[in-house]
């Protein structure tokens, strides 16, 4: 098709980890309400085992996704791990029940999340552990420093945050070198366009979470007729928006089905041209 962009197949996370722009979000095998186990068991080690097949070497977990059986799930299924593979994981939420999330990101119990997920994922070292959210109770000096001890000590590789300004990155950076932000962002939900070019200016991933927010009639009418003209779903015209719009982007859309999992690994085939990418760009400024 005539004018297509090309986008970056990689991204090298905190300069030394080549990572596969499509990767795997695997919050999604577990049970309802991200509580419990799976409904299929097999079909969610399926799902992960097909997703290193298809070329994903980026899986984000956390130790609340269950808890705790996300990463289980990922060591019953894929170690000993393949060379390249990158997991992340994420501390700073307590669980109290289905859809429950409670905020903890003290050093206690980002100790205690640390070392379990180091057990579960079978680890001596995290390559990217994210903080899941900066606690309003506890002042984020005394996580971040927690933190870089944990660097230092050399159970992390990298580190990065979730859900956070652009204040808060350059504040957490005075502790530790910030890789990865993971934030909330689609072509119909822009609120942190603002983190995202800081993140770009600065070479840090950004990994967007919930990447197709469908929040309107006139969002979905767009994305359904850019995908009609590339025989592609809505699903993946904005998975592949996301790679056009930025090299920095890293996404990880999850499922609990391997046929959806094939689904969303076609995005990559979806060469979006400047026409298309301008009639997306239309939703955020309506």
């Amino acid at each position: 098709m005539a004018n297509t962009i090309e986008f970056k197949k990689t991204f090298e996370l905190g300069g030394d980890l080549s990572i596969n722009r499509l990767g795997y979000g695997a919050m999604r095998i577990t049970g309802e309400g991200i509580w419990g186990p799976p409904k299929d068991h097999d079909e969610s080690i399926r799902v992960l085992k097909r997703a290193v097949d298809l070329g994903v070497n980026f899986i984000d977990t956390a130790d609340s996704y269950g808890p705790n059986v996300s990463e289980e799930l990922i060591a019953e299924a894929l170690y000993p791990y393949n060379d390249g593979l990158v997991i992340g994981t994420k501390g700073g939420l307590l669980r109290t029940g289905p859809n429950q999330w409670p905020v903890d990101a003290s050093p206690k119990h980002l100790q205690e999340a640390l070392e379990g997920s180091l057990k579960r994922l079978k680890l001596e070292r995290i390559d990217l552990y994210q903080l899941h959210r900066i606690d309003p109770n506890i002042p984020a000096e005394d996580t971040f420093a927690f933190l870089q001890k944990a660097q230092h000590e050399g159970k992390v590789k990298h580190i990065g945050l979730s859900e956070v300004s652009v204040d808060d990155i350059k504040k957490a950076q005075e502790f530790f070198e910030v890789v990865s932000v993971q934030n909330m962002y689609s072509v119909d939900n822009r609120k942190w366009e603002e983190v995202l070019q800081y993140t770009k200016e600065h070479n840090i991933a950004f990994i967007p979470w919930y990447p197709l927010s469908a929040g309107n009639v006139k969002s979905e009418a767009t994305l359904q007729r850019v995908a009609e003209r590339h025989r592609a779903t809505t699903h993946q015209v904005a998975l592949s928006w996301l790679l056009h719009h930025a090299d920095n982007i890293l996404l990880i859309p999850g499922t609990s089905k391997v046929s959806h999992l094939e689904d969303n690994m076609k995005a990559l085939d979806v060469n979006l041209t400047e026409a298309d990418m301008q009639e997306l760009e239309s939703i955020a400024q309506a």
